[in-house]
């Protein structure tokens, strides 16, 4: 934290400043830096920064997971496991200070100590589940008693369901703590996606007044609402719309130019992935993209998205010969789906 604080290249968004009671503009502790072609917007100006901490400002780092390969690891595997998008952030909070006032959350939060010591304070929600455009505001309700009342240690976690009202203090010790969170795809988001899914029906795609009822239209929703076809609707989404997180890729590249039927190879861990089979093809959907290859490679290809343990071309099944395991090797390694391991 102090490396990057005092480094002088942190930017607005990828960090900010809050404290309770207080609203502290981003513009009075950063500034543009100006470079051709394009200025460095937002760059936090050091002493600023340092000077609102001294009295009691919170610094906050965002979107972790987008910047540091071992957090974007780690929510990968969150992601993995819970089914939902993942998030993190960090909060230095100085001694004898509190960063946020009393809130509730739009999504689950995973409390992990760093560093230091903070007392956290909870409350019952006010607002139950809390959409993402339902923040909390005083005129919702105003916190009763705490229900949980605890100091968190290094080492330590605490679970916040979305809409429990929080805050947390610090005593004599600095704190450092990073809060993942977990962006739970509600029955409103599946109803939603169903819906959308109904586009390929021309019932759902004729004008209101064609029709005399609407018994049909529901049956067809109800059946794509089945737990099954949501499930899979969810996890295509999570698969299409996860950002590649691509540590050593340069090395990975270069590696390449040893790569033999021998090679020990692995996919990489942090790759969500679904396997496709249509039109005679085999397709590895992933981040966004499609990979498509021919039938011939059917074997190799879901060898490798199968794969749990490293192995080497050699030991694919398939008709494939070394040459065109090679091909089919390096286009996955140059697309962040396999990486050479060099021990």
């Amino acid at each position: 934290m102090e490396q990057l604080v005092c480094s002088g290249g942190l930017r607005y968004p990828g960090f900010r400043l809050v404290k309770a009671g207080e609203q502290l503009r981003f513009r009075d502790y950063t500034e543009d830096i100006r470079w051709r072609p394009a200025p460095f917007s937002g760059t936090a100006v050091v002493e600023r920064v340092l000077g609102e901490w001294e009295r009691g400002a919170t610094i906050v780092l965002q979107g972790l997971h987008l910047t540091k390969p071992e957090i974007a690891a780690f929510c990968r595997s969150l992601e993995e496991t819970l089914g939902h998008p993942a998030q993190a952030n960090a909060y230095y909070t100085p001694r004898s200070a509190q960063g946020l006032p009393v809130h509730h959350d739009t999504h689950d939060v995973f409390v992990l100590q760093v560093s230091g010591r903070k007392r956290w304070l909870v409350y019952e929600p006010v607002l139950e589940l809390p959409l993402k455009n339902q923040l909390y505001s005083r005129e919702l309700g105003e916190p009763g008693e705490p229900v949980e009342d605890r100091v968190l240690n290094p080492g330590d976690m605490l679970y916040l369901p979305r809409g429990w009202l929080h805050e947390a203090l610090t005593s004599d010790t600095d704190s450092l703590h990073l809060t993942v969170g977990v962006n739970v795809v509600t029955w409103l988001d599946a109803v939603r996606a169903a819906l959308e899914d109904c586009g390929d029906d021309v019932e759902f795609r004729r004008s209101w007044q064609s029709r005399d009822g609407s018994d049909d239209l529901l049956e067809t929703l109800r059946e794509r609402l089945q737990p099954e076809a949501v499930e899979r609707r969810a996890r295509q989404q999570l698969v299409q719309k996860r950002r590649p997180i691509r540590d050593g890729q340069l090395a990975q590249l270069r590696a390449l130019d040893s790569l033999e039927p021998e090679t020990e190879l692995e996919r990489r861990p942090t790759v969500l992935a679904e396997l496709v089979e249509e039109d005679g093809s085999v397709s590895l959907v992933f981040e966004g993209r499609k990979l498509t290859f021919p039938a011939h490679a059917r074997d190799e290809v879901a060898a490798i998205a199968e794969a749990e343990s490293p192995f080497s071309l050699s030991e694919l099944p398939g008709s494939l010969d070394d040459a065109g395991r090679l091909v089919l090797a390096r286009r996955l390694v140059r697309e962040g789906f396999l990486r050479i391991n060099e021990a």
